[in-house]
């Protein structure tokens, strides 16, 4: 496994993270495992020498921080891995259950913490961007919370680029310690990122980790045939709307087409395209079996040529710009 500085800071993370959206409640997502079917996953992982994982308060109401809680943190010493949550999204039923106030963000760090079974996490992120977040408080109240010792670093997931550049500034001219990573979705499907998030990204040394390397799924394989469908590309909603475009489905057999030359997987080759981008740290994947983890490690040792490369540029399409500025 390979090893990176995670953004400017010192601490090294493995080239993949990966991500726990999958593990917690059938009665969240049909397709996510339980306990027992995501402690194989994690074991592969760490034995692959991956020591980066992240996971999300919104994931299965919890339920995925508590089962990495059991698999991971209880399991090994704290200091062997590098553990990422997230906060933002919907919590509980009444108003201040979301956001990023200073009220919700120390409610939610709290929280997290004890269903992870940790006094502190490495990487503490914004999740979802809200547009009118004020954002003094939220630079504020992310610096208390590394002050306090419950997080080691701060980072934010699919702000816009413009809103990142004001919470640095912010956070630099007050001496509080500055967003160092950037979550957005990227994948050879899905590049909005690179018209500013990721030359910013570059610019300022910030680790960029992105989501969704194989657009949730959709570039693995030809959704539209009936042997290809899975649980999750029959529920998840998300992937039907935006990866579902008469480009994207070109960009997918472009990456077919190349996996197949190379007697790799398309799911290896979209994970090494994104891999090769400048500036990513570590992309984040999601996997449903042991054997998926092997098939993300196999793609750090593929080398796209740059006429497979053009090939992917040329099939892709853009997008409008979305709330998120990418």
């Amino acid at each position: 496994m390979k090893y990176v500085r995670l953004g400017k800071s010192n601490l090294k993370v493995s080239r993949l993270c990966l991500g726990a959206m999958g593990f917690g409640s059938k009665d969240w997502r049909a397709w996510v495992l339980d306990e027992t079917a995501s402690a194989p996953i994690v074991a592969r992982a760490l034995e692959h020498g991956i020591n980066f994982f992240d996971t999300c308060d919104f994931y299965s109401a919890g339920e995925s921080e508590r089962i990495l809680g059991q698999t991971l943190v209880r399991r090994l010493a704290r200091d062997s891995f590098v553990l990422a949550t997230k906060a933002g999204n919907p919590m509980g039923p009444h108003c201040n259950a979301r956001g990023y106030s200073r009220k919700h963000l120390f409610q939610a760090i709290d929280a997290s913490l004890t269903r992870l079974g940790t006094d502190h996490v490495d990487l503490f992120q914004t999740h979802v961007w809200d547009g009118e977040t004020e954002l003094d408080e939220l630079v504020e109240a992310m610096a208390d919370i590394v002050r306090m010792g419950k997080a080691l670093h701060v980072g934010v997931t699919t702000m816009p680029a413009w809103t990142l550049a004001l919470c640095r500034g912010k956070a630099g001219r007050a001496g509080l310690p500055q967003f160092l990573s950037m979550q957005c979705e990227y994948n050879p499907a899905h590049r909005e990122c690179e018209r500013e998030l990721l030359p910013y990204c570059r610019h300022e040394q910030i680790a960029v980790i992105p989501f969704s390397p194989m657009a949730r799924g959709f570039l693995s394989a030809d959704r539209r045939q009936a042997d290809d469908v899975t649980e999750r590309t029959r529920s998840d909603d998300y992937t039907t709307k935006y990866y579902h475009r008469p480009c994207d489905f070109e960009v997918q057999a472009v990456i077919a087409q190349i996996a197949g030359s190379l007697g790799r997987t398309p799911s290896q080759v979209a994970m090494a395209w994104t891999l090769a981008q400048p500036g990513v740290t570590a992309p984040i994947f999601g996997a449903t079996s042991a054997a998926h983890v092997d098939e993300a490690v196999a793609a750090l040792d593929i080398a796209l040529s740059p006429e497979d490369l053009a090939k992917i540029d040329a099939a892709y399409g853009t997008r409008p710009l979305s709330g998120s500025g990418h």
